[in-house]
């Protein structure tokens, strides 16, 4: 007990001692912290490793999400294919990938030929830039390959650019081809490039200009121009290139001044081959549900027709001509020629919109029927990319096609994993099987590029459908079928996106205007023409235009809108001013004469009558002065506490109200005008809204303006369209409230009959 009670304080002094210890160092702490001020904190951050490690971690974090999410966007296949569900969709996407890929190859070799190139070159194409898209792409049916419309596109480019060629090399065929191949692969990667660009910088909503009935227009025309080059190896005639403007007549016109000249045997190779395809495709349109996959007639046409060639020698020397050799194996990378960029870049740009119209068109239209999101700017970035690298390997630009992309759908794909068997079966064909089909006729080639044009030439079938819906939309499509037949697919295509801009504005500057009467019993207003039911309120005029005045139908909008009150309002200030005018000039005169007899009797009666006669003199022109500005300002100045007060018309002199000048007065007091239509206003819209304000206020009628959405009122504000006598509270919610507020602040309406006639506006 001892040594404890001895041990007791000594403990609970030590205990103390640590508690006040650890007090100060809490109490120092805090009193020192503030003290580290930002110099202080960046010196520790700088010597300190404990912070630069955690800063440069949180950055690297940061980059690393940042990377990841960068990469995920523009390279989706990270995104799906981890998550393919492989027992629910492989088989179903190797049958689709099988069948595209017997389309691919047919199609491939002739469209190669389309585009002024040897076939091989169209197998590239069906290769590279599919599985580009199989990595990039965002629509899981779509089939990217070659089609007719680019092909056209780009061998009218190479025949432009590179005809001398095959007229100085007709016997070395690698020299003849070399220079096609290098445009057109040029060609590619600018196309590419373009692609990419717009997709990086989100310009995908540029293909929005592009209206169905201008895209439906475009490729029926460019189907057209693919059938009339397709008659030299038809007919097996030799023609000669043309280019530029009416390119497309002057083809036509040789073919019919040297058909005498055709091959029978070539015909007949056309013609059955034709014949047999069509038989075909009409097997696998009514026994579409009866097989699991369409028949391949081109594949088998492809298989007959070389077999049968290479049985009966048509290669040595015969009236149909074959395709010849095909290159086995894969060429290398190759850069593009940039000398060539600047007599490519307007081709290239018409060809990446028309190849990304083509390919976002049906992507929507497979997105929207199987329930899953297309990014139109990815789309733009993958398309630009099968192109860009495509082009690098010497392929010619491409799109998707219909015809594959429906089979691709119909046999079962479910997602791009079709598309990248389908470009494996044609890299086998490549390496393997290529060299196989050089006694192919051209003949059969021909055959299945005009076979294919079906679809798109049944759209000329729209010329009856526009008719009876739209007339506007069947003359943006007459007009771009007209021009791309006329002219080059490049011009075509600029005159029709011209045109349809314009007509667009045409179209603005015109719309419908109408006076809005009150439904019975309701707050609805409609126009009292259509609708039996609505009737007017009395003394108010409710105007509405169904478009948004700007400055291409700013006058036509102050036209109708006096036509339709039913008042010549500018005839009504022209005579008021004039009556005015004439009043002053009676007073004027008036004043001379009392003047003149002022003088004589001041002459007479002595100095200080005269000074009384010029004072008085003084008085009147100082009245009559003042009279004179008040009938200019009339009901203008100060209108928002007339308009408020009632009392408007008071504060005019009577003499220069309408009544007064014997003019007749409208038989309404309150005008509003209907602006819910309006998206946007612009300086010229502005200047038109206060002419109307003006000059309405100058026949005694005040104007109101309802419906303005907000985007609009800031709009109006930010144009200092609000003055002391255009106020906010001229502006309403609705078209109910403003007629409800005019009725309950009238202008005095005429009780008696106007005694002079006022021409009615027509």
């Amino acid at each position: 007990m001892g040594l404890a009670d001895a041990s007791g304080p000594r403990d609970t002094q030590a205990l103390l001692s640590a508690t006040q210890a650890m007090e100060l160092r809490r109490r120092d702490y805090h009193m020192e912290r503030p003290l580290l001020n930002q110099e202080h904190l960046e010196e520790l951050g700088r010597w300190g490793s404990a912070p630069r490690t955690r800063q440069w971690r949180t950055w690297l974090q940061c980059s690393h999400a940042r990377a990841r999410a960068l990469l995920l966007q523009h390279l989706p296949v990270l995104v799906w294919l981890p998550r393919y569900p492989v027992r629910d969709w492989l088989l179903g996407d190797l049958l689709s990938g099988m069948s595209v890929a017997i389309m691919q190859l047919p199609q491939g070799l002739a469209y190669a030929f389309l585009a002024g190139l040897p076939p091989v070159f169209g197998l590239y194409s069906s290769f590279y830039p599919v599985f580009v898209y199989f990595l990039f792409g965002t629509s899981r049916h779509i089939s990217v390959g070659t089609f007719a419309v680019m092909s056209v596109m780009v061998g009218s480019v190479t025949e432009s650019l590179a005809p001398q060629t095959l007229n100085d090399s007709p016997i070395n065929e690698t020299t003849r081809d070399a220079d096609p191949v290098q445009v057109a692969s040029t060609l590619s990667v600018l196309v590419g490039l373009f692609q990419v660009g717009l997709g990086l910088i989100h310009f995908g909503f540029l293909v929005t200009y592009l209206s169905e009935p201008l895209v439906r227009g475009y490729t029926t025309a460019a189907a057209v121009q693919v059938f009339v080059s397709q008659l030299k190896y038809v007919f097996g005639l030799h023609l000669s290139s043309h280019s530029g403007p009416l390119s497309l007549i002057y083809t036509v016109l040789e073919v019919c001044r040297k058909l005498p000249q055709s091959k029978v045997g070539t015909v007949v190779t056309a013609a059955v081959a034709g014949v047999v395809l069509v038989v075909v495709k009409l097997l696998n349109d009514k026994l579409q549900r009866q097989l699991p996959m369409p028949i391949p007639g081109e594949l088998l046409m492809l298989i007959g027709a070389t077999g049968i060639s290479y049985g009966i020698g048509l290669r040595d020397g015969s009236e149909v001509d074959v395709v010849g050799n095909i290159s086995a194996g894969l060429v290398p990378p190759v850069a593009p020629n940039t000398q060539l960029f600047s007599k490519l870049v307007g081709s290239a740009f018409t060809i990446a919109v028309v190849g990304f119209a083509i390919a976002i068109s049906l992507g929507k239209i497979f997105a929207l029927r199987h329930g899953y999101r297309l990014d139109s700017n990815q789309e733009l970035v993958a398309l630009g990319l099968s192109n860009l690298i495509g082009g690098i390997f010497q392929c010619f630009p491409v799109s998707c096609s219909m015809s594959r992309s429906l089979v691709q759908e119909s046999t079962g794909g479910n997602s791009q994993v079709a598309g990248a068997i389908s470009s494996l079966f044609i890299l086998l064909i490549i390496v393997k099987l290529g060299e196989l089909f050089r006694d192919l006729p051209k003949a059969v080639l021909a055959a299945i590029v005009i076979v294919n044009l079906k679809g798109m030439l049944r759209q000329l079938s729209d010329v009856c459908s526009l008719w009876k819906a739209n007339r506007a939309d069947l003359l943006i499509w007459l007009v771009t079928f007209a021009a791309t037949i006329l002219l080059n697919m490049d011009l075509g295509l600029m005159v029709a996106v011209v045109f349809s801009l314009l007509l667009v504005v045409v179209r603005t500057q015109m719309p419908h205007y109408s006076i809005l009467g009150q439904v019975p019993d309701t707050d609805i207003y409609r126009d009292v023409t259509e609708y039996s039911e609505a009737k007017e309120v009395p003394g108010v005029k409710v105007f509405r235009s169904s478009a948004t005045v700007y400055f291409a139908n700013a006058d036509f909008y102050s036209d109708a809108l006096k036509q339709r009150c039913g008042v010549d309002v500018d005839f009504l200030i022209s005579q008021k001013k004039k009556l005015l005018k004439k009043r002053e000039q009676l007073k004027l005169k008036q004043l001379q004469k009392e003047e003149k007899l002022q003088k004589q009797a001041a002459s007479s009666k002595g100095a200080s009558v005269s000074i009384n006669v010029n004072t008085s003199l003084e008085d009147m022109r100082s009245n009559n002065v003042e009279d004179c500005k008040v009938m200019q300002v009339g009901p203008r100045d100060k209108m928002e506490d007339a308009t408020a007060n009632g009392q408007e018309d008071s504060k005019a002199p009577d003499g220069s109200t309408l009544k007064a000048l014997g003019l007749p007065q409208p038989d309404f007091h309150s005008l509003i005008l209907d602006l819910g239509a309006l998206s946007f206003v612009d300086t010229v819209c502005l200047k038109s809204l206060k002419n109307i304000f003006h000059d309405f206020r100058e026949i005694e009628v005040e104007v109101y303006m309802a419906a303005c959405h907000s985007p609009v009122v800031s709009q109006l504000e930010a144009g200092h369209f609000f003055d002391a006598s255009i106020t906010k509270k001229h502006l309403f919610a609705s078209v109910h409230d403003a007629v409800t507020f005019a009725l309950q602040h009238p202008r005095p309406v005429p009780d008696s009959p106007v005694s002079v006639s006022l021409p009615l506006a027509r």
